[in-house]
């Protein structure tokens, strides 16, 4: 019975430090590509956010006409990658100043977003992005929106891990949209 009680605390204490985080900042496969390298992310989704539950495909959400967001949804072991740091790696991939989506693929479906998902996730993503205006980098206002979270939709498969399965499309996607010289020109 010992033994039972010692796995469950340690099972409980371990599933604590397993958290999410969930950002739109234009085409999910991008963004999905900057996150799943890093150290401490077990494992992101890409998928949709913010709009009619009924309107959850890809479909529906390209249309613009749902209220969803392209997002991703990052699955983090906050012992090893901060909150903090995921949004300073969120930052760095979007262009925050754009308003009707990002790079080649504009409406609401692409515009920048931070779904919070708890208070202490709301003050930091409130704060990078203070940070970030008071830095001066951009002349144009941030216009990217940071908003309590709602319930996830799972992209269809064959949007999952779009980045390695047709790695030679996607790099031509990321060069082509403008967002592989922008990343590189902004955050050099």
């Amino acid at each position: 019975m010992k033994t039972l009680l010692g796995l469950l605390l340690l099972l409980s204490i371990s599933m604590a430090q397993e958290q999410t985080a969930t950002f739109g900042g234009g085409c999910f496969w991008c963004m999905e590509a900057a996150f799943q390298p890093l150290k401490g992310v077990s494992e992101v989704d890409s998928g949709y956010m913010g709009g009619d539950p009924l309107a959850a495909n890809y479909q529906d959400v390209s249309s613009g006409n749902s209220g969803h967001y392209e997002v991703v949804r990052v699955h983090f072991d906050n012992d090893v990658i901060s909150y903090k740091q995921l949004l300073d790696v969120f930052w760095k991939n979007i262009d925050p100043t754009d308003e009707r989506g990002q790079f080649a693929d504009k409406g609401k479906q692409y515009e920048t977003v931070i779904f919070y998902t708890n208070r202490d996730q709301k003050v930091l993503a409130k704060a990078s992005k203070q940070v970030l205006e008071d830095s001066k980098k951009f002349s144009k206002k941030i216009a990217t929106k940071i908003k309590a979270a709602k319930e996830f939709f799972k992209a269809e498969n064959y949007h999952q891990d779009y980045f390695k399965k047709n790695s030679i499309r996607y790099q031509l996607y990321k060069k082509g949209s403008g967002r592989e010289d922008y990343i590189k020109k902004t955050w050099k």
